[in-house]
């Protein structure tokens, strides 16, 4: 999302949650939207299923009308990534799936760059976990950012570190749930819904492919 959009996005969810059919206060979750979820903090408790439907779209809707905004995503296979050599714990798998992640808003920026003749500066705001995974994570980010290695990728257009910050006060990590949401259920339950709904938002090729563009697999030869 480019800082301009930022501060326009956020007074719309607000405009959105206002709105007297919904009246939601508070942090927006994918999982709040499940029919059995009655969790003393979740924000829709009080929506019929059918109103949590159109809440969920009409929250999406807010993305869905900026053509700037793209999503990038990796979709890891836990059964594959342990097969692969070099991922024996939770934190590799999710070290190997940031690394996909950030490479292709690496080369988003860099194509911005192109686009516009000037050089587009991009930062990653992530949402805090505990202390010792963030640790983790920033270890993970600098690794890749500084490593100079002949086969990696060089993150020239990134700003300094990782931005970890509570999901309730961040609009653009809420936003990313729902979309990750949308995705995650499509592949683990098979249900399209709302990942029809966000497709439009993913980052594609000049010829309008998804996969290995706004949508990537990890590991990628063998993902099942």
């Amino acid at each position: 999302m480019h800082e301009a959009q930022w501060k326009g996005v956020a007074e719309e969810i607000q405009r959105l949650k206002t709105k007297p059919e919904y009246n939601v206060n508070g942090e927006i979750k994918w999982r709040f939207f499940g029919a059995d979820n009655q969790d003393p903090r979740n924000t829709v408790r009080h929506l019929s299923q059918e109103k949590r439907f159109e809440f969920r779209k009409d929250f999406l809707d807010i993305l869905l009308r900026r053509n700037s905004i793209k999503v990038i995503s990796c979709v890891a296979s836990v059964a594959a990534s342990y097969e692969h050599s070099s991922v024996r714990t939770e934190d590799d798998l999710y070290g190997y799936t940031y690394k996909t992640v950030t490479e292709r808003f690496q080369y988003f920026l860099q194509d911005m760059s192109r686009t516009v003749g000037a050089e587009q500066l991009g930062i990653v705001v992530a949402d805090h976990r505990d202390k010792n995974q963030d640790a983790k994570l920033r270890y993970v980010h600098h690794d890749i950012i500084e490593s100079e290695g002949p086969f990696t990728s060089k993150y020239r257009n990134f700003i300094e570190t990782i931005f970890l910050t509570p999901s309730h006060l961040s609009v653009g990590i809420q936003f990313a749930d729902m979309v990750a949401g949308a995705i995650g259920r499509k592949f683990n339950s098979g249900d399209n819904t709302f990942y029809d709904i966000v497709e439009p938002l993913f980052r594609k090729s000049s010829s309008g492919r998804i996969e290995g563009f706004g949508l990537c697999k990890f590991p990628n030869r063998t993902w099942r």
